[in-house]
């Protein structure tokens, strides 16, 4: 089943304006999130979507093929869907540019997931939740799932709610989604729904609507970078990446 990965990029992020091209160990961190793609067996194209000529000369410099989208576009998936319209691969890949640590096993897993199930029109991944802190924050979005390992809810929440301990393990959204084609389009074509903007949640119109969602429970944890902070704790785990390989060699 052939598959294209498109990594949404606008320059005017919230809470970190310009991030995507911020310098992550002396490259800008979108092409961090690109090179991840890139590895990617399951892909046979990688493209970056954006709307902004800053991040459209940066990733040509790079090397990475560039779509340029409409400026108005409410949300990532709707942008990668202006991609997808002129695409003819089944299923598209939704990747963040703002996800440097990106596991590619897992991605490649979740496809060959989506490949087996037919019916299930949309994918994404999860880790558990180690730190008690990210279960508070909302700025770390979490999910619950059913035992066919579809999601049932995701929140800024903390879900569940832990009045007994040991009985579930918090559960940490990682923001990528596989798509079928045709159900982004269609998707992308609905109106936002009422959770969605409550929650400020893309993935909730597809639950809303009652569309099903695969969710791939990974062990490596992965997170974006939404803060200048975070770009510092990125930095650290890649540096100290590079020194252990040093010393391995």
């Amino acid at each position: 089943m052939s598959a294209v990965a498109v990594i949404p990029a606008r320059y005017g992020a919230t809470r970190f304006p310009g991030k995507l091209l911020a310098d992550l160990c002396g490259k800008p961190l979108v092409q961090h999130a690109w090179e991840r793609a890139r590895e990617l067996a399951s892909v046979s194209r990688v493209v970056i979507a954006t709307d902004d000529e800053r991040i459209s000369r940066a990733a040509r410099n790079f090397g990475g093929e560039v779509v340029m989208t409409r400026s108005d576009h409410p949300s990532g998936s709707d942008r990668v869907a202006e991609v997808a319209r002129g695409l003819s691969a089944e299923m598209i890949v939704n990747l963040q540019g703002d996800e440097p640590l990106l596991d590619t096993k897992a991605v490649d897993e979740l496809v060959r997931t989506m490949a087996r199930a037919p019916g299930i029109p949309m994918g994404t991944l999860a880790h558990p939740i180690d730190e008690e802190r990210e279960l508070d924050s909302p700025h770390v979005v979490k999910v619950v799932i059913d035992r066919s390992g579809c999601a049932l809810y995701f929140s800024r929440a903390a879900i569940p709610f832990l009045r007994r301990t040991g009985e579930w393990t918090p559960l940490r959204h990682v923001g990528l989604y596989i798509y079928r084609r045709d159900f982004l389009l269609e998707l992308t074509g609905l109106p936002p729904s009422p959770l969605e903007l409550t929650e400020g949640l893309e993935q909730l119109r597809a639950l809303e609507h009652g569309h099903r969602i695969k969710v791939l429970v990974t062990s490596t944890t992965s997170f974006g970078v939404d803060t200048p902070e975070d770009l510092e704790r990125v930095r650290a785990r890649l540096e100290g990446a590079d020194s252990q390989r040093r010393f391995r060699g």
